[in-house]
């Protein structure tokens, strides 16, 4: 097993002492970068560069490379792996997002869905995390992760992305039996593909919930979080004699970071509607806290970067526990001076706040 040469990301998130606040970003290989634009235009488009592990590895890497303050890298893929190897026939249209050539409708579709297995049906992933693993050679830690049941089963219910979310919430109300056994699949689908990525070398998972923060708080409690839930219990959470943090990311899940702590979650993803000082109030004994500056600010001048790190890094607080990023991806319009800017800012002004 390579040693890491820089593990504070992992440290931050068991809430062990760090010199400084790590950092990593949502998204960070993406399109804001000119090398990433560059490679997926190699790949010839998005699917051929997301299932190929030479070029998954390879701009995984770029934001690495280029800023060396990252804290971590995370698995170059899309949440929309598993309904992809259910069958449901994933691509993307330009200037639409993701796509399905089949929708989910009925009882009888949920019933015909397969549980993918990772070694065999996401093999790709599982080359790219390991392909990735050694490239890093123990430079940082490596992140997986998946969409959340409840956001999988959006895309899988209405097609694609939604401004609504009109049929999956009619499938909720009309017919709960249907809309959970949907969710007790893809919590399986979850479960098993993240501890393939596990085995295959990835040291914490992240769980996305995107769509999470659009229920109702008696709904997100029944349909999200208790599905979450089912995925932290099942699990690997120590792997080559290291713990594997978990972090659970509800975008506007703010109303319910308790229940989220008392999920046994190593950490909790806010989006930048949330204070993270009240945060840290509230759930902060329990969990480390990610996130969370609005990616937007990164269009503003570098001074003013600056100055919203130094207000998040000041409502935290000391000690550790803090690990600085976005509160949701960053966007393809950002000049990459400016995330530079923001992750110098972070490492610089947060050593004050780790003695």
């Amino acid at each position: 097993m390579t040693a890491l040469k820089n593990d504070r990301f992992l440290r931050a998130l068991l809430k062990q002492p760090v010199d400084v606040t790590p950092v990593w970003m949502m998204r960070q290989a993406g399109r804001y970068l000119p090398e990433y634009r560059a490679s997926r235009a190699k790949a010839g488009d998005f699917m051929s560069l997301m299932m190929n592990p030479e070029f998954a590895c390879e701009v995984t890497l770029q934001p690495l490379d280029r800023y060396p303050q990252l804290d971590a890298a995370i698995l170059f893929s899309d949440i929309l792996t598993i309904p992809h190897a259910m069958g449901q026939g994933l691509y993307f249209e330009t200037g639409e997002g993701p796509r399905f050539r089949k929708v989910i409708s009925s009882a009888a579709d949920i019933d015909a869905l397969p549980i993918p297995d990772p070694e065999q049906d996401l093999g790709y992933v599982m080359d790219a995390v390991r392909t990735i693993k050694s490239a890093l050679n123990g430079r940082v830690p490596l992140i997986g992760f998946s969409g959340s049941p409840w956001t999988l089963a959006t895309y899988m219910v209405e097609g694609g992305s939604s401004k609504d979310f009109r049929k999956i919430k009619a499938m909720l109300y009309d017919q709960p039996e249907a809309m959970h056994a949907l969710l007790d699949k893809l919590a399986q689908s979850v479960t098993a593909y993240l501890n393939g990525q596990i085995r295959a070398g990835a040291q914490a998972v992240q769980i996305f919930d995107t769509w999470g923060g659009n229920l109702s708080s008696a709904a997100y409690q029944t349909f999200s979080l208790a599905y979450m839930q089912k995925i932290v219990d099942g699990l690997i959470r120590e792997q080559d004699g290291r713990k594997i943090p978990v972090i659970l990311f509800t975008k506007n899940g703010g109303l319910w970071l308790e229940s989220m702590a008392a999920t046994g979650a190593d950490a909790l993803g806010l989006d930048w509607s949330c204070d993270i000082g009240e945060a840290r109030r509230r759930v902060g004994n329990q969990v480390a806290l990610q996130g969370n500056m609005d990616p937007t600010v990164l269009y503003a001048k570098p001074a003013a970067i600056r100055a919203e790190v130094a207000r998040i890094l000041e409502s935290y607080g000391s000690g550790s526990g803090h690990v600085f990023n976005l509160g949701h991806g960053i966007t393809p319009e950002v000049d990459p001076a400016h995330a530079g800017a923001f992750l110098e800012a972070v490492h610089e002004l947060s050593a004050q706040y780790h003695g």
